[in-house]
């Protein structure tokens, strides 16, 4: 009897852990949407987000740290840049034009473009060998896909800058979960808990993505208003 019971407590907290990610998920989305009809700078936004994630999973570790008396783990340098830094870009380029896609599109076209990224997963997991070929698994995918772009094919206004965007961060997305999964699923990394990986995923997204801001952003964020309160420069 124990088997069944211990099931049936895996599932329901599958499906719970499932539902409270689309909660996150789709009040995110609304969140981000929200938030760029006023401040027009998503790579500055997603910056701060990654800042505040890192310093949360920090406390977080230490506190788990505290309270168990077992070290955490901690990546050497050459295995810190050689197996994290590719996952940790991917995320930080996902996220990013992500959220710069809301500044030209509406969430209907979000979603309808993002619903790609499941293709982008499958192609990926199977070019790493993460899934063998299943023709009923390529249909499910195809169908998920087709349901969502029918969902919300009537109700897009096309922005093509926006739809590039979102397109190009579905693409990354693909190999940013595919490696997530190799990275987390290696237990000679020690990165099984998410708390570990979003620690030691952090710091590199905030580099790979800085770049990117400082072109794009930099300049315009450091006279603005919503900053500096600069208004004009000198």
């Amino acid at each position: 009897m124990a088997c069944p019971v211990q099931f049936l407590c895996r599932g329901l907290r599958t499906v719970g852990l499932v539902l409270l990610y689309y909660v996150f998920s789709i009040g995110i989305t609304f969140y981000n949407k929200w938030l760029m009809k006023g401040f027009h700078y998503p790579l500055f936004m997603t910056l701060v987000h990654l800042t505040i994630i890192f310093c949360l999973s920090a406390l977080t570790r230490q506190a788990v740290q505290w309270w168990t008396g077992k070290p955490r783990v901690t990546l050497r340098w050459k295995e810190y840049l050689r197996k994290v830094a590719p996952t940790a870009i991917a995320t930080a380029l996902d996220i990013g034009l992500s959220n710069w896609s809301f500044l030209f599109i509406t969430i209907s076209l979000y979603t309808m473009t993002k619903s790609s990224a499941v293709l982008f997963i499958l192609f990926f997991s199977l070019v790493f060998k993460l899934e063998e070929p299943n023709p009923f698994l390529i249909l499910v995918v195809l169908l998920i896909s087709c349901g969502l772009f029918m969902f919300t094919f009537e109700s897009t206004q096309f922005n093509l800058e926006g739809f590039i965007l979102v397109l190009l961060a579905s693409f990354i997305g693909g190999i940013r979960w595919t490696l997530t999964q190799v990275l987390t699923q290696k237990a000679e990394l020690g990165l099984q808990n998410p708390i570990d990986a979003m620690y030691h995923l952090q710091p590199l997204m905030f580099l790979g993505l800085f770049p990117l801001f400082l072109f794009n952003e930099g300049l315009s964020l450091s006279t603005s208003e919503k900053l500096f309160r600069v208004t004009e420069l000198s």
